[in-house]
């Protein structure tokens, strides 16, 4: 059933679908854009057809129907374009534009946005929304500078058109950029300027935005209980209006909000709820960005496995990025991303070596030797990153082995050497659920195999030894020999290279070189 229009022109009509769109009745829009959309196609009207289209479109953005909103955009993209209308066009493609940069399609979103730009250049308002949403890709590929001149250029063409809309959107997007440069005030500033313009003319969704980004803003000057409020009335905002896409990012904030409020009951529902959202609605920038917010809530709690499957959730989602490679932002979150990967590996192998104050910094050691073997050998940054991360898990498995035997002063028999020979595989178990940007399980499984075949669990040999895993073993091998164990002293450099020579079969002939021109001098 279509909502009944009243008499007028058709500006009128779209007058009347859009006011109800800015009041957060999201489904009453849409079915008065439908029936616009039915009377311009009766009229012959195309310029109104593909104005209702677009909008339709957005409207189903908002509501996560992201594959429909893209058909409806380029429809009326299409449509504007056979009928010479250059500002229809142009704003048909400013939609898809900003569809591409929600999803994470960046190369095609500036595209569009420079193509809208071109075509709408003798339009004042249209140009002022182009620039802020190149404000907006500037600020996710951390270019802030590049980001505050979009807006601030957005912001002159709004005022000299007289759009106060505009203007709105422009002083929340200063907030926004004001925040990620740490600028609490200012951004405190811009945020309640957009609001109070969103709340004159009666732009609910706005009202929420500016709530919900002040919230982070807060959250990041440690306001948490000025934070809280903020978010919890852009949610009811959001939750009014139907708008899943900010639910999404409403749910991920509040749920930040939890987490640093001591709150992790709460703050794992509320980041489940929006990485569910944010999944259903194929935008992979919000998942990435709660999923992250998961794992440190679980890393913070000790849930070591829990936090690297998280982790590696978001990078992957991070890597369908289609971003150019010298994207800053999204590298930076990457980066960010792996440097806690890191920690949590480090912290969990750390927390198996602290019940033996003689292994303790073991796998700390192992690491420096690992990546300066692999250095030495010339394996890439990919390669040394996970022999350095395969170095703090490779005795994962030993938490399985009873104290008394990992522990034991005096030789071990043979009963007990074999339960010993098991934590390889006992530490694969521990990760059977959890998946690494890097390939660490063989070094994991494979870190006590030999070139000749005598090594554990499986008895490999030759080349079918993965070569990571026989870094980790000859570094392992060393730092056994000159540290101070349960069941003898340790042994000095000469002592210990001498054992390596005589040892040297256990592992291939370039390895043992390479270890041999590194690592006795870091000793």
């Amino acid at each position: 059933m279509t909502t009944a229009l009243g008499p007028g022109s058709h500006a009128e009509r779209l007058a009347q679908a859009r006011a109800q769109e800015q009041g957060g009745d999201l489904s009453g829009a849409s079915e008065c854009y439908q029936a616009v959309l039915s009377l311009a196609r009766t009229t012959g009207d195309t310029t109104t057809e593909a104005h209702a289209l677009r909008r339709l479109g957005v409207l189903r953005h908002h509501n996560g129907q992201v594959a429909e909103a893209i058909e409806l955009c380029r429809a009326s993209f299409n449509i504007a374009t056979q009928a010479r209308d250059r500002l229809g066009a142009a704003e048909a493609l400013n939609s898809l534009a900003g569809i591409a940069l929600e999803t994470g399609d960046l190369i095609e979103a500036r595209h569009q946005f420079l193509q809208a730009q071109s075509l709408g250049a003798d339009a004042p308002s249209l140009w002022g929304r182009i620039e802020q949403n190149l404000g907006i890709l500037a600020n996710v590929q951390g270019d802030w500078e590049a980001a505050r001149e979009h807006y601030l250029r957005s912001l002159v063409a709004f005022e000299r058109s007289g759009d106060d809309r505009g203007c709105a959107l422009a002083f929340h997007n200063l907030g926004m950029i004001s925040a990620d440069q740490s600028a609490f005030e200012d951004a405190d500033r811009y945020f309640e300027q957009s609001h109070t313009i969103a709340e004159r003319l009666g732009e609910v969704r706005l009202q929420g935005l500016c709530r919900l980004n002040q919230s982070e803003a807060f959250l990041g000057c440690g306001r948490h209980a000025d934070a809280l409020r903020a978010a919890e009335a852009a949610l009811r905002i959001f939750e009014r209006i139907g708008s899943a896409m900010d639910r999404a990012d409403g749910y991920r904030v509040l749920g930040a909000v939890y987490r640093a409020t001591g709150r992790p009951a709460l703050a794992e529902a509320r980041l489940a709820t929006a990485i569910e959202l944010s999944h259903n609605m194929g935008a992979i920038l919000s998942e990435a960005e709660a999923a992250r917010e998961l794992a440190q809530l679980y890393r913070g709690m000790g849930r070591n496995r829990e936090t690297l499957e998280l982790l590696n959730h978001s990078h992957r989602l991070f890597g369908r990025l289609d971003a150019r490679r010298d994207l800053v932002d999204v590298g930076a979150k990457v980066v960010a991303l792996e440097d806690t990967f890191l920690a949590v590996v480090q912290e969990w192998g750390q927390s198996i070596e602290s019940a033996d104050s003689y292994t303790f910094g073991h796998c700390e050691r192992v690491a420096k030797y690992g990546v300066a073997v692999a250095e030495a050998l010339g394996v890439d940054e990919s390669g040394r990153k996970t022999i350095q991360l395969g170095a703090y898990l490779h005795d994962l498995g030993k938490v399985k082995v009873p104290h008394e035997i990992l522990n034991k002063p005096g030789r071990l028999t043979s009963e007990e050497f074999a339960i010993i020979k098991q934590h390889p595989v006992w530490g694969l178990d521990l990760l059977s659920e959890v998946e690494f940007p890097w390939d660490i399980k063989p070094i994991i499984r494979s870190h006590h195999e030999r070139v000749e075949g005598r090594g554990y669990p499986d008895g490999l040999s030759g080349e079918s030894v993965p070569l990571h895993a026989m870094i980790i073993c000859v570094a392992d091998v060393w730092d056994a020999l000159t540290t101070n164990r349960s069941y003898r002293p340790s042994l000095s450099k000469e002592e210990a290279t001498a054992e390596m020579v005589r040892s040297q079969g256990w592992w291939r002939p370039e390895v043992f070189a390479a270890f041999e021109r590194t690592v006795p001098a870091l000793t």
